[in-house]
């Protein structure tokens, strides 16, 4: 029986390419963003790669257009197996260059939209007591970086608020499941419609990754949520790790490299950006952003829980690694 799963964000990036990874295995997709003409373009690809697809426009930060939504995919596709909460906006500049307006618009989207995915998944999965919800998470939701505070606050706020949600299902003896993958730098069109005031085009933090690499991710949690958290990259491992170890160092080190990393060569141009209305309305952008010479298209660290025989040894690296990054962090400290 082919599962219906629900995607928010899905018009570009990681939720356009987690749709196109469900649509292989012959889902019905509910389609869920604001950009019509992204939306449909996601449409036409579900449809030819095997799956059923619906349009459902809606912005994540208005729960009463969430749940017309989500009746809607229901009322067309049945029952919502799977809801993946990917929506998110963001203004790229110093804090004290971002309005009190901004603010409110990134966190309303980025971290009550997430909440507002939640509430209307779990009021359709509890009375039957299945189903899964994948939060899509950021390594900038354990380590913070400069110049993207209102989405840091998000993420750090869709972990935190992740974490009190398990743990009410697990009281409650629930067969639904709830799971965060923590992402990478990705290459999607964000950082060519995001609001910046940066003197300079915005990027990812490198290592950057391809956003079929996120939605592969995605999809194994989907179907292994008893998991807490998945980690995608090991830029992301890595960043955990030294933030538990170092997170003093990482500080200094982050007020010293991070504006220039999160910004190409190249002088930012006057573009229209996605903070209140969609930018692909009226033109699709695709999944991939303008970073398809510099993005990765495979993770091993991301690779190793989709193949179980491997898990042990690649743990094992993981703990080394670990353990190698917080030596190097504790003799760096002692050196400064």
């Amino acid at each position: 029986m082919p599962q219906t799963v629900l995607i928010t964000g899905a018009s570009g990036g990681i939720g356009r390419a987690t749709a196109r990874e469900f649509a292989r295995r012959g889902a019905r997709v509910g389609l869920v963003a604001r950009g019509r003409a992204g939306l449909e373009a996601a449409a036409e690809e579900v449809r030819g790669l095997g799956g059923e697809p619906l349009v459902a426009p809606a912005d994540v930060a208005d729960h009463t257009a969430l749940h017309e939504a989500a009746a809607a995919v229901e009322r067309h596709l049945g029952p919502i197996d799977v809801w993946v909460n990917v929506a998110f906006t963001s203004v790229f500049a110093p804090f004290t260059e971002i309005t009190p307006e901004e603010f409110r618009r990134v966190t309303e989207v980025a971290y009550l939209g997430f909440a507002n995915g939640t509430r209307e998944a779990l009021s359709r999965m509890l009375p039957r007591d299945r189903g899964t919800i994948v939060q899509v998470g950021s390594a900038l939701g354990d380590r913070s970086i400069p110049l993207q505070s209102a989405y840091c606050g998000a993420k750090h706020a869709v972990n935190g608020f992740t974490s009190s949600v398990r743990t009410e299902l697990m009281h409650q003896g629930s067969n639904v499941h709830i799971t965060v993958v923590q992402m990478p730098a990705v290459n999607t069109p964000q950082f060519s419609w995001v609001r910046s005031r940066l003197p300079r085009h915005p990027q990812p933090v490198p290592p950057i990754y391809q956003p079929e690499v996120a939605a592969r991710a995605v999809l194994h949690a989907a179907a292994h949520p008893r998991r807490k958290q998945y980690y995608v990259g090991a830029s992301t491992v890595g960043t955990i790790v030294a933030n538990k170890f170092a997170a003093g160092l990482l500080d200094r080190y982050l007020a010293r490299t991070g504006y220039d990393s999160q910004q190409t060569g190249a002088p930012a141009h006057p573009h229209p950006d996605n903070l209140w209305k969609p930018a692909d309305a009226d033109r699709d952008h695709g999944a991939h952003g303008v970073f398809d010479d510099s993005a990765h298209a495979h993770s091993a660290q991301a690779w190793l829980p989709r193949h179980p025989a491997l898990t042990w040894s690649g743990a094992a690296g993981l703990t080394a690694a670990a353990a190698t990054a917080a030596a190097w962090l504790h003799r760096t400290r002692r050196a400064g």
